[in-house]
């Protein structure tokens, strides 16, 4: 992990005045990135805060404030940790297609670019794949860093409530297979995506994976769903001219 040092020095703040500091990331790999924003003030004229610091003063105290000589406090620290995840440019849309009231399975490939194994694990999810990178089937599922495997979440996330509400019912995902390739650092994941339209509809999702090694791939997913197929053909035959011709039929409701 780098750290990135950048200082401000001598920046002077009038009381309740503001003051944005900008931070730039730019990752070169999918990896995690840590670094610290320190920011550390102190009185005008190298006057201290007339309050002593003694040892039984509180930790967190003691880690955040600057001490003179004498005693008294001549610097204030804040210390804000930064968590960089890089993340892949997003892919090309993956479209399913199924005609309302029938049920569609589609299988769909995903592939990771520049996956590199690292030592640090996210915590368990539900939706979790663990990548075998050697032969040996008693890997450890979550990498330490000597071991080889590599741990991916994934998670389908809609564009919105109503969108959600619309599609979660009519929309499953399973990972099926998962595959490593050392050599192009490519991951391929494949699920089956299972779509059971109702009613004709054009709604997007997305599949998001992250990686515990650190990265983050999002893949858009468009669901269509087409007109449904004709319930039936109702044929009238006509008894005569200016005369009504009278046709019953059932409907039966699918809900109550």
């Amino acid at each position: 992990h780098h750290n990135y040092l950048f200082h401000l020095a001598g920046i002077r703040l009038a009381p309740k005045e503001k003051l944005e500091i900008p931070v730039l990331f730019m990752p070169a790999e999918m990896k995690i990135y840590k670094a610290v924003v320190v920011i550390h003030v102190m009185r005008k004229n190298d006057e201290n805060w007339p309050y002593e610091v003694s040892a039984e003063s509180n930790t967190n105290l003691n880690r955040n404030v600057t001490v003179a000589e004498n005693g008294e406090i001549q610097g204030i620290l804040w210390i804000y940790p930064i968590n960089g995840t890089p993340e892949a440019p997003q892919q090309k849309s993956v479209v399913i297609r199924c005609q309302a009231r029938q049920r569609v399975e589609q299988r769909v490939e995903l592939l990771l670019f520049g996956v590199i194994p690292g030592a640090t694990a996210l915590p368990d999810a539900e939706n979790s794949a663990v990548v075998d990178t050697e032969e040996s089937p008693n890997t450890p599922e979550v990498t330490d860093g000597s071991s080889a495997t590599l741990e991916f979440v994934y998670e389908l996330q809609y564009q919105s409530d109503e969108i959600r509400s619309q599609l979660e019912s009519l929309v499953g995902m399973q990972l099926v297979e998962k595959e490593w390739d050392k050599e192009s650092r490519i991951v391929t994941l494949v699920f089956n995506v299972v779509f059971a339209p109702s009613k004709p509809m054009r709604n997007e999702a997305a599949v998001v994976i992250q990686c515990t090694a650190g990265g983050l791939w999002r893949f858009p997913l468009v669901f269509i769903a087409t007109e449904p197929e004709v319930d039936d053909v109702i044929n009238i035959e006509a008894v005569g001219l200016n005369k009504e011709s009278i046709v019953g039929f059932k409907l039966t409701s699918q809900t109550r």
